[in-house]
Parts: structure tokens; C-alpha cells; sequence
């Protein structure tokens, strides 16, 4: 009686199972690659605003200060946006007729705040304060990353859980001297006090920041 598969039939069926192996492999690893990628968390990627706000330009070739601008974040949860006003401090003496800022002016006239994207968020159900953190020592590289050197904002850290934990682990690394804390080029060297010194110096420690509460309120 003669065969009914050929000699070909092994060689396509084992072909067949490695690739269903790899199919289902491969989808296991998508499934719990994708959603913590770079991508999906749109880390790197420049969000479109109302304004092209530098702050490439305004911090490091300005000199202007983290708080004129965020004048909320060393009391209040909140860094907070400057309203139109502060930015006509300057604009209604230069660059008064450029195309870009005619949002800027608009804003002005019609007494209506800009609409910022949100470029850095957290979900509704993680609590973060600014202000405890600059009043413990972290600086605003820490979260945003050289915002200084963006000539457009854009996303620096993932912010997950993951990030915020291995900085509430361990967070005399991510400590700084009070006078640098909003340089966001700032780099440790010689003269830097120990990661346990600033603790000291900031008084953490003393609460397991690992807690749940800390966090999820």
C-alpha cells in the first residue's frame, strides 16, 4: 500500500509547530513587552502645544529660573503654568509681532488661559508632590530630565511605578545641594556631599517610603 504522506509531510509539519511555538512565543513576549516600552509611555516624544515654547532657549540661553514660570512648586503639590501674563511680561516689549506668539496674544485680549498638552502625567490614582520633593532635596532633572536643553518639551522618564520605586528605595542618589536643585545639568563631582550626608541634611528616612499611602491616597 503506498504511503499517504510523502517523505516532505515531516519536514512541513515540524515546520509548522516551531512556527506556532514561535507565534505564541513571540505573542507572549509582545504582550508583556509592548505596554512597558518607551513607545507605548511616549517617552521622547514631543507633545504639540499651543505656543513652541523653548525652554532651551529661555532657561539655558535666558538664564530664567524654573519659578518664574512653575512659581508654585516649592509650596504647592502642584508646579503649576504661568498664566498669559507672565509671558507678555516680556513679549509685550519684544517680539511683539511674531506669528508664533499670536496665541500668546490672543490669549490677552480675550482674557482666555492657554491650553497646554500635558506632557508628563501620572494616573489620577497616584498622589505626587512637588513641593515635599524640592523641599527634600530632588531636583528637577530627577523627573523631566535636562529640560534646560529642549528646544520642545518632551516626556524624559517613564514614571512608572517602577521608576518611582527605585528612587523611594534608595534616594540619597537622586539628592542635591539646596542651590542646585533646579539646575538640570547639574552632575555630582568631588566637592558633593555623600548621598547619606543629604539625607541627613534633608531628614530622610526616618518613614519607610515604600508605603502604599505615600503614593495612593
Amino acid at each position: 500500500m503506498a504511503a499517504v504522506f510523502s517523505p516532505r509531510a515531516n519536514v512541513i509539519a515540524t515546520v509548522c509547530m516551531i512556527g506556532v511555538a514561535g507565534f505564541i512565543a513571540g505573542g507572549c513576549i509582545w504582550w508583556f513587552a509592548w505596554p512597558r516600552s518607551d513607545y507605548v509611555r511616549r517617552v521622547g516624544w514631543t507633545i504639540q502645544q499651543p505656543v513652541p515654547f523653548s525652554h532651551q532657549h529661555h532657561v539655558s540661553g535666558l538664564g530664567i529660573d524654573c519659578r518664574f514660570c512653575h512659581s508654585s512648586v516649592e509650596h504647592s503639590a502642584q508646579a503649576s503654568l504661568p498664566p498669559t501674563f507672565t509671558c507678555m511680561t516680556c513679549h509685550s516689549q519684544i517680539w511683539t509681532n511674531a506669528d508664533m506668539l499670536s496665541a500668546v496674544r490672543n490669549s490677552l485680549t480675550s482674557n482666555t488661559p492657554l491650553v497646554w498638552a500635558r506632557v508628563t502625567d501620572v494616573p489620577d490614582y497616584v498622589y505626587f508632590n512637588h513641593s515635599i520633593h524640592v523641599a527634600k532635596g530632588v531636583g528637577c532633572e530627577s523627573c523631566h530630565g535636562n529640560v534646560a536643553a529642549m528646544p520642545l518639551t518632551y516626556k524624559a522618564k517613564t514614571l512608572t511605578m517602577r521608576f518611582c520605586l527605585d528612587c523611594h528605595r534608595d534616594p540619597g542618589l537622586q539628592l542635591r545641594p539646596v542651590a542646585s536643585i533646579y539646575d538640570t545639568d547639574w552632575h555630582r563631582n568631588r566637592t558633593t556631599p555623600s548621598a547619606a550626608e543629604l539625607m541627613r541634611q534633608y531628614h530622610v528616612g526616618a518613614r519607610n517610603l515604600t508605603e502604599c499611602s505615600i503614593c495612593h491616597r
